[in-house]
C-alpha cells in the first residue's frame, strides 16, 4: 500500500479532537439522532434501509455539531437548531448518496456504498427523500433567514457538482478550478451549518458573519486535507483504499484533487512525462504520488489547509470567549492534525 507521511511543522505534542464539541453537544446531539430516525422513516420499506445505511454508518455529524454550538453559544434553549441541525445532516447524507453514484464509488466509511447494494436510481432517489425532509424542517423552524441560508447552499452544492464534472477531463484544471469545486461541494454546507446557529439565536449580524466565515474556512480547511489524506493516507482512516480517487478517474481523468494542480506545473516545467494509458492504475498511481511528492502537491496542500484554518481562527477572534468558542477552535486543529 502507498502512503506518504507529512509532518506538520508546527506539531503538536497534544494532538487536537473534537471530544470538547462532542461533550458539549452531547444531550442536543441526542435529540438529533431522535429526529434523524424519526424523519428517516416512510412506509415505502427501502427508504429506511438505504438512508440508514448511510446515517448509521459511523460519521462524527460535524456539520451538525456546528450548528448545534454556534446556536448555543449565544445561550439559545430552544428546539430550533435540533431541526436545523437534522436538515443539515440529510442534505449531507443526501450528498454523499448522489457523490457515490456521480463519482461510481464502491466503498463509504469503509462500508459498500448504497448504490452497490441497492443500485443507482434507489440511492439517487432516498437522496432526495432526504432533501424534501430537509426542506420540511427548515420550514418548520418557521425562520425565513435560516431557510434562505441552507436552500442557498443545497443549490450551490448542486453547481459544485456540476462545476466539477465540466472540468473531469480537463487535464489543465488550474489550483482556482479546484478551490472553487470545493467551496462549493463541501464548504458552502460547512459555512451554512455553522451561520443558521445564531439566526435562530437571533444575534447580531457581525456575530452571524463571524460564524459563516468560521464554516466556508473550516471547510476549505478540511477538503484540502482529506484530499491529501487520498494520496497519503491510510485505509483503515479513510475506509477506503489509498489513492482510490485517482484510480477512479483514470477512465474519466479529473485533476480537480488539490495536490494535482499544485505539483503540475512545476512537474512540466522540469519536463516530467504523463503517465501511459498503457500502464495499470496501481502503476499510475505510484507515479503520479511520486511526482506529487517530489514537486510540492501534498505539503502546498497542507499549507494551503492551515492557511484556511487560520482564517477560520481569526473569524472566531471577536466573539466572546467561552467553551463553545475554545471548542470550535480546537475542531480547527482537529480538521487539519489528520493528517500528521
Amino acid at each position: 500500500m502507498l502512503g506518504v507521511v507529512i509532518p506538520l511543522e508546527d506539531s503538536k505534542n497534544k494532538q487536537a479532537s473534537v471530544k470538547p464539541l462532542v461533550d458539549l453537544t452531547k444531550a442536543d446531539m441526542e435529540r438529533v439522532n431522535q429526529l434523524i430516525l424519526s424523519k428517516a422513516g416512510s412506509d415505502v420499506q427501502m427508504i429506511p434501509e438505504v438512508a440508514n445505511h448511510l446515517i448509521s454508518s459511523g460519521g462524527k455529524r460535524l456539520r451538525p455539531m456546528l450548528t448545534l454550538a454556534s446556536a448555543s453559544m449565544f445561550g439559545f434553549t430552544g428546539d430550533a437548531h435540533i431541526k436545523l441541525a437534522t436538515a443539515v445532516e440529510f442534505m449531507h447524507t443526501a450528498t454523499l448518496l448522489h457523490d457515490d453514484v456521480v463519482d461510481e464509488s464502491d466503498l463509504r466509511r469503509g462500508k459498500s456504498t448504497a448504490r452497490m447494494i441497492w443500485g443507482n436510481q434507489a440511492s439517487v432517489l432516498v437522496g432526495d427523500f432526504l432533501l424534501g425532509q430537509a426542506f420540511r424542517m427548515m420550514v418548520d423552524v418557521g425562520s425565513l433567514d435560516a431557510l434562505d441560508v441552507l436552500s442557498t447552499a443545497a443549490s450551490v452544492i448542486a453547481e459544485g457538482e456540476v462545476l466539477q464534472l465540466s472540468v473531469a477531463k480537463n487535464m489543465e484544471t488550474t489550483e482556482d478550478d479546484y478551490l472553487s469545486v470545493i467551496r462549493a461541494k463541501t464548504a458552502a454546507l460547512f459555512a451554512a451549518a455553522a451561520e443558521v446557529g445564531p439566526i435562530v439565536a437571533k444575534t447580531d449580524k457581525a456575530s452571524r458573519n463571524a460564524l459563516k466565515s468560521y464554516g466556508m474556512n473550516l471547510g476549505l480547511a478540511f477538503q484540502l486535507v482529506d484530499d491529501v489524506l487520498d494520496y497519503g493516507g491510510k485505509a483503515a482512516d479513510l475506509g477506503k483504499n489509498t489513492g482510490d480517487d485517482f484510480r477512479r478517474r483514470q477512465d474519466h481523468p479529473c485533476p480537480s484533487s488539490c495536490p494535482i494542480p499544485l505539483a503540475r506545473p512545476r512537474s512540466a516545467a522540469s519536463g516530467a512525462r504523463r503517465s501511459e494509458g498503457g500502464e495499470s492504475s496501481d502503476q499510475n498511481l505510484e507515479k503520479a504520488l511520486g511526482l506529487i511528492t517530489r514537486y510540492g502537491g501534498l505539503t502546498d496542500t497542507i499549507a494551503q489547509a492551515q492557511h484556511y484554518g487560520t482564517i477560520a481562527r481569526d473569524a472566531l477572534a471577536p466573539l466572546p470567549e467561552s467553551p463553545w468558542k475554545d471548542a470550535l477552535l480546537e475542531v480547527i486543529d482537529f480538521c487539519i492534525d489528520r493528517v500528521s
